[in-house]
């Protein structure tokens, strides 16, 4: 899971190629230590074909479950007859901070099974029921609470599989985790349907859950299915206790390889497993006329779409959809856009792209969704038969989002054009935990289009060593609105190929881990459906971490400390970034962790390399149940892009959540940029994000976001004064009323606006947004 330190654990030659694509020599015929890669990928596949890392599987604890002898409804009242058969167990371990010591609650998990729904029960026994963290709120957010769960392969193939988690209020919180991508990855978007009860007593507190098989993906098999399963309670106090029902090895770097095994649900199936969504979404935004004074309202558009879910296996979907709902309701946390080089990067929300994130997870970003922007149709393939994993999607856009990369800077473009976007990728598992996997997207339009295909594979060679690499190349040509544009004179003309190049080397034990990074991106490497707004680069970076545990009654929970080392060139051999990294981690009472760090580095901008360095510091704490505080600051040199000169940087914010009750959640980020240079201060940039949501229910909220950002500079500092505005401030608020029944039958009524001003206008509000949204999930 991700926030380890909250949460769960463990959960870290010379190309000379034509730059104007003038040379159409393919580049693998001129590189033959590329094809060697390619040949070591099979070496490596043949190898672990009889490799096995982690502890073996028959070594592993086994258990029948069996099924339900009665209905039952999910209230958290466990006074069915089937509760009193099922299957019971305790969970007598304590893996974090205590290393397999004696759990210092009892907690009891109960499992069984009907034709259609998976059954699990929790009596999470307290001594002091009125310290029991319990929120109402919406669902995937309650992490800092008391909370039960099970984390389950159905696959039993210890590479992929879900989590489903419940607070002593019945809010839930689903995610499917992935330890074959970029390490072991939870993907917290992943959403399923599903029915889950709780309850506080003068015991501690009751969690039941219903999962329908259909939300699932499971093996298609006649007879009995045996699954990997890790119950799980969370029990947070001054520190969080993480409690387990078997004994965990922090020297095994897998998770599910250490999971026991549940035979049983036998006959069990997805039914027709079909599922129409239809949705409809109206919204009218009102902007600013040509005076500029005055708001002018807008037309209103309303849409009416469908989305299809169709498991045709129960572990293999398709997801069509026809004029698809790809508005974002949920409003994207603000960045600081100043003093920037790169292209910010910003997570995807949108359901359709959602669901089965992981199958399109590769070493090198080059998958994307929110290169996908305004389809009106979308086709998506995603899943698993035997050892075959397949993701694949189609869409046909309205524009073309293009980011222009290089070794120096990152630049945009929007194209008003249509564009088709395919994706194809396929991932076979090898030996006992290993991958092999191949990618394939496609980006076509008038005069355009960019294709990059490749290899990829995760190797474990043993419980603590693994290797990821992938190698894909590319071929681009852009069209006429980018090549006769002398903005973009820098862009070949003509059609260009390039390639990427990742290797990663990881062990990790108990006590150390180790790791080395080889990456090399061409100058003409394009991954258009992908993000990847750097390239000319081959990077080398080696590191090293030491993890030391508490022994008996110690003050800290986890205290590490390590150091790493990063050289970059670009591909004509100039060093464009060097850094040597230190850093120290600590956590301690009251959920405390301190995180020191200190680097050095050199960075090559604008023809001269300067000389950095910086100093920082994180801390954060949660006190109490209700109380969540955080701080992160960072000082030292810098370089003023704008104005390519030396500068002195600080950087950060203090952050903190309050609960008022159990429904009231007051939520502030406050971020700070100063930049001083010789003359002086040349910039003060600050950034705010207020959040209040009053949670009704497990299914209603209201919710009011504020985000603020103001921006001082000096321009009698700047090269090109009349570029940059002296002052401007911007406010982007939102009110929203949320109703979620499930992830899909949902409704959401809002209102949001823009207001912003500079030295050059007053503040007045630009635009202003009314909006509303119902989705219905038909489950067939």
């Amino acid at each position: 899971m991700s926030q380890t330190s909250d949460r769960l654990l463990p959960a870290a030659g010379e190309l000379q190629e034509n730059r104007h694509g003038t040379s159409r020599k393919n580049y693998f015929s001129r590189q033959p230590y590329l094809l060697q890669v390619v040949i070591f990928f099979v070496f490596l596949c043949l190898l672990q074909g009889s490799s096995s890392a982690g502890a073996s599987t028959e070594d592993l604890p086994r258990y029948t479950v069996t099924k339900a002898v009665s209905q039952i409804e999910v209230d958290a009242v466990l006074d069915e007859a089937a509760w009193q058969d099922a299957l019971t167990l305790e969970l007598p371990f304590e893996i974090d901070p205590g290393e397999n010591t004696p759990s210092p609650v009892r907690t009891e998990f109960l499992i069984t099974y009907d034709d259609n729904n998976l059954y699990i029960a929790f009596r999470a026994y307290d001594p002091e029921p009125s310290k029991i963290r319990a929120h109402v709120t919406d669902r995937d957010t309650p992490w800092q609470d008391d909370f039960v769960g099970i984390m389950f392969d159905p696959f039993n193939d210890e590479r992929r599989g879900f989590e489903l988690f419940v607070n002593p209020m019945g809010v839930q919180m689903d995610l499917s985790r992935n330890e074959v991508g970029n390490g072991d990855q939870e993907d917290h978007t992943w959403d399923a349907i599903w029915e889950s009860a709780g309850k506080i007593d003068h015991d501690g507190y009751i969690v039941e859950m219903g999962v329908p098989f259909s939300s699932l993906r499971f093996p298609r098999t006649d007879g009995p299915q045996t699954w990997g399963m890790f119950p799980f309670r969370a029990y947070p106090r001054s520190v969080r206790h993480q409690l387990s029902f078997v004994p965990f090895d922090r020297d095994v770097n897998c998770f599910f390889c250490q999971a026991p095994k549940f035979t049983g649900f036998e006959g069990i199936t997805p039914g027709r497993n079909l599922e129409f969504d239809p949705t409809f979404t109206s919204l009218r935004t009102d902007t600013l006329g040509d005076t500029g004074n005055s708001l002018l309202s807008g037309d209103p558009d309303t849409e009416v779409g469908l989305s299809m879910r169709w498991g045709f296996t129960p572990n293999l979907s398709l997801n069509g959809a026809l004029n698809p709902d790809f508005s974002q309701v949920e409003a994207d946390v603000a960045q600081l856009d100043i003093n920037n080089r790169f292209a910010l990067f910003y997570e995807e929300r949108r359901p359709f792209f959602l669901e089965g994130a992981d199958f399109f997870d590769t070493p090198l970003q080059a998958i994307y969704t929110r290169t996908v922007a305004d389809p009106d149709l979308g086709i998506k393939l995603a899943g698993k038969e035997g050892k075959s994993a397949i993701g694949a999607y189609v869409a046909k856009d309205n524009q073309n989002n293009l980011l222009f990369p290089s070794n120096q800077s990152s630049d945009t473009e929007i194209l008003e054009q249509d564009v088709t976007s395919g994706v194809f990728r396929y991932r076979r598992d090898v030996g006992r935990n290993s991958t092999f996997g191949g990618l394939l997207t496609i980006r076509e339009g008038e005069g355009y289009h960019n294709r990059v295909y490749g290899a990829d594979g995760h190797f474990r060679f043993t419980s603590k060593d693994g290797l990821r690499v992938q190698l894909l190349g590319s071929d681009t040509a852009y069209p006429g609105e980018i090549t006769n544009n002398e903005d973009f004179d820098d862009q070949p003309d003509d059609p260009f190929k390039g390639y990427g190049l990742r290797a990663f080397y990881l062990h990790e034990s108990r006590n150390l881990a180790w790791w080395g990074l080889y990456q090399n991106k061409s100058p003409n490497f394009r991954t258009d459906a992908g993000f990847m707004p750097r390239v000319d680069t081959r990077s080398f970076v080696g590191g090293a971490e030491h993890t030391r545990y508490p022994e008996g009654d110690s003050w800290f929970t986890r205290m590490h400390f390590g150091t790493e080392f990063e050289h970059t060139t670009d591909h004509d051999g100039l060093l464009t970034d060097q850094r040597v990294s230190l850093w120290y981690g600590v956590g301690g009472p009251m959920q405390m962790w301190l995180n020191p760090s200190f680097d050095i580095k050199k960075e090559y901008y604008d023809g001269v390399t300067y000389d950095l360095t910086n100093s920082g510091v994180y801390f954060g704490t949660q006190p109490t149940g209700d109380l969540n505080l955080w701080c992160n600051f960072r000082f030292g040199d810098a370089i003023d892009f704008d104005n390519s000169q030396p500068a002195t940087r600080i950087w950060g914010g203090p952050g903190g959540r309050y609960y008022m009750g159990r429904h009231l959640q007051l939520w502030v980020d406050s971020t700070f940029e100063f930049l001083n240079v010789g003359g002086g201060r040349l910039f003060n940039a600050y950034l705010t994000q207020m959040r209040v949501v009053y949670q009704l229910n497990t299914k209603t909220f209201v919710r009011a976001i504020v985000q603020y950002t103001h921006v001082n500079r000096n321009t009698e500092l700047y090269d090109e004064p009349d570029d940059f505005a002296a002052r401007s401030r911007d406010v982007f608020s939102q009110l929203l009323f949320s109703y979620k029944i499930n992830p899909r039958t949902v409704l959401f009524l809002g209102y949001s606006d823009n207001y912003n001003d500079s030295d050059r206008r007053a503040v007045i509000r630009t635009d202003r947004t009314f909006f509303l949204k119902i989705g219905y999930a038909w489950l067939v």
